[in-house]
């Protein structure tokens, strides 16, 4: 009976451990999204992304060599993600731009968050206004924002001066979520 109770109670103990592990599947940290990491070589792209497809120049990518997009889908054909690689001589990711809503920043940010969501959850660097949109940096990530202009006020949208947070609307929500590595 002893024997019994401990078998189960092992069981048990393993079970909570594993339901306690955090799921990094959609995770974006600051060396990280999802399973690619910062030092992620081009030509380990396929083994990252095993589950998933990757679609680029396809001998290139397998040579390491340079391609200016490679975008990663799921099986079932939604797009996960835009990947920029660097021009180093072995070539590593510089720039991964989040296309699936699933992906979610540390501290709770992703494409369905606002620009009071970002806010509250880090310290703003600085606001890049363009044409058509402003790019919000946060303070220490390498992490940012971008939000169309049509989520400003009607007075803003066609401005090409300086846009100050203040200015910003809190339900402006996010249409492109960026991490750029160096």
């Amino acid at each position: 009976m002893k024997k019994t109770s401990r078998v189960i109670a092992l069981f048990f103990g393993i079970t909570l451990i594993h339901s306690c592990q955090k799921d990094t599947t959609f995770l974006i940290t600051e060396t990280s999204v999802g399973p690619l990491t910062q030092t992620t070589k081009v030509n380990e792209l396929e083994s990252t992304f095993v589950k998933d497809s990757v679609v680029g120049d396809t001998a290139r990518i397998n040579l390491g060599t340079s391609t200016k997009k490679i975008e990663v889908f799921e099986k079932g054909g939604k797009h996960l993600l835009t990947l920029t690689p660097n021009s180093d001589s072995i070539p590593t990711i510089q720039n991964v731009r989040i296309m699936d809503s699933r992906y979610v920043s540390e501290k709770g940010i992703g494409l369905q968050s606002t620009f009071k969501d970002i806010q509250n959850k880090y310290s703003i660097k600085k606001i890049v206004t363009t044409l058509n949109s402003i790019v919000v940096f946060p303070k220490g990530s390498n992490l940012y924002f971008t939000i169309d202009k049509e989520e400003l006020p009607e007075s803003l949208r066609f401005s090409t001066s300086d846009i100050e947070a203040v200015q910003i609307p809190d339900n402006a929500k996010i249409k492109y979520l960026m991490l750029g590595w160096e």
